[in-house]
């Protein structure tokens, strides 16, 4: 009996576990839910857009290079001698006044060599003057001479008719043309003496041509003793020590100019060529004349930063482009010029530019024209992302010209006013509806950058 009720038990239990299953079944039946359709449950995005606008725009050419100044001076010994005077401040790094006298040489052997030429002048001097009293001298007896010989031959064509008369004899008539022909000769000799005057001025010329020379030598020698500063400057490396001998040719020291200091920058051409492209080219007599001397620099804006120290710059000018170009980079050699270097010097903030420190430099022109530019992010491989009149997704296919920093100056596929995605839409599906936002802060960043403003 128990074995019959233990059988029926666990069949009343399966049984009743089928029939609950089947009723949770049937009511899972009567309340499902038919799916929606997907248009109810899509969400229009919202986005971010900016007006695309002509903006007055700065172009932007960067390149860096190391800085020099823009002098040096290399003096070396043109004279022997033995170092007399060293200032006491020639040493690397020191900064010295224009005039000052840095380091002489013995200049006593070149006083010496003036003092010698001087005199020989002097010589030369008093010999001209005596060849001009002795031309006067000359010239007088000549005259007086001159005189004696015509009463010579009046006297002897009267003892000529005498002797044809034979009134005088021969002898007599001989002695006279004696003394006539005596006379002629001192005439002569005298002629003679004035004829060779031009000569020996010319030879006093000569040689006071060369004693002049002469004594240009032994002054310029002289000044070559004495090196002063030809301009305020920073000392390099000093090689000359006080009583040390020094021979023609050796160097003494090296010396820097800190009036100006010149960056050769090296730009990337098309940089360079987009900026020369905002400048009016001047015309020019010379058709052969280089295209950089026709150029005005003075309207392309300059500055060097340091490349190692933050916030450490200087204002700078375009003084030239050098010629050819980088044979390394293939770049262009931009020239820059920092005028007074050394001004208002900050160690920790703003330091002096001195030799081979590593700069940037950064040269702005505004452009001719206003640009349309638009975030480079809002460029997607060649299309932009705008929104039309009824709120749908335009893929708009652009000509971008360039980019600069981090906007995209676009040359066609936009007009002004229209309304440009900035936001990265996943997926960006042609004529999907979107719900566009202006971002009024992004437009006015755009406008500084711009600008050229680097904030």
């Amino acid at each position: 009996m128990s074995a019959l009720f233990r059988r029926w038990g666990r069949g009343l239990v399966i049984a009743s576990g089928l029939a609950a299953g089947i009723l949770l079944i049937a009511v899972s039946i009567i309340h499902r839910q038919t799916p929606t359709r997907g248009e109810d449950t899509f969400q229009v995005p919202t986005v971010r857009v900016v007006d695309a606008a002509p903006l007055p725009f700065v172009v932007e050419a960067r390149g860096y290079g190391t800085a020099q100044p823009a002098r040096t001076w290399n003096a070396t010994a043109n004279v022997p001698g033995r170092v007399v005077a060293r200032h006491a401040g020639l040493e690397s790094g020191t900064l010295l006044a224009k005039g000052t006298l840095l380091l002489e040489i013995d200049p006593s052997r070149y006083r010496l060599a003036e003092a010698e030429a001087r005199a020989q002048l002097a010589s030369l001097a008093a010999e001209q003057a005596q060849l001009k009293r002795e031309v006067e001298n000359t010239r007088r007896l000549v005259a007086l001479e001159r005189e004696r010989l015509t009463l010579a031959e009046q006297e002897l064509a009267r003892i000529q008719r005498l002797a044809n008369g034979g009134s005088v004899s021969r002898s007599r008539l001989g002695d006279e043309r004696r003394a006539t022909l005596a006379q002629r000769q001192t005439v002569q000799s005298l002629e003679n003496e004035l004829a060779l005057i031009p000569a020996r001025r010319q030879r006093l010329k000569a040689e006071v041509e060369r004693m002049t020379t002469r004594l240009d030598q032994a002054r310029r020698d002289l000044e070559d003793t004495r090196f002063e500063a030809p301009y305020d400057l920073r000392l390099g490396e000093v090689e000359a020590e006080r009583h040390q001998y020094i021979n023609a040719g050796q160097r003494l020291f090296s010396a820097e100019g800190i009036e100006a200091a010149e960056v050769v920058a090296q730009v990337p051409m098309d940089m360079l060529r987009r900026l020369l492209g905002t400048q009016t080219v001047r015309d020019a007599e010379d058709a052969g004349l280089d295209i950089a001397q026709r150029l005005d620099f003075s309207a392309i804006d300059a500055e060097v930063t340091l490349v190692a120290g933050k916030g450490a710059r200087w204002p700078a000018r375009v003084v030239r482009i050098a010629n050819g170009l980088d044979p390394a980079t293939r770049t262009a050699r931009v020239v820059v010029q920092v005028d007074d270097p050394y001004r208002q010097v900050a160690p920790l903030t703003r330091p002096a530019l001195v030799r081979d420190m590593y700069v940037q430099v950064r040269l702005t022109a505004k452009a001719p024209t206003p640009q349309i530019a638009v975030p480079a992010t809002a460029v997607h491989q060649g299309e932009v992302y705008v929104v039309d009149s009824d709120q749908r997704l335009v893929r708009r296919p652009v000509q971008v010209a360039f980019e600069q920093h981090d906007l995209a100056v676009v040359a066609q596929g936009l007009e002004e006013g229209d309304s440009v995605i900035v936001d990265d839409l996943m997926p960006a599906i042609s004529g999907m509806a979107i719900e566009p936002q202006r971002d009024e802060e992004l437009a006015r960043r755009l406008r500084r950058r711009a600008l050229g403003e680097r904030r």
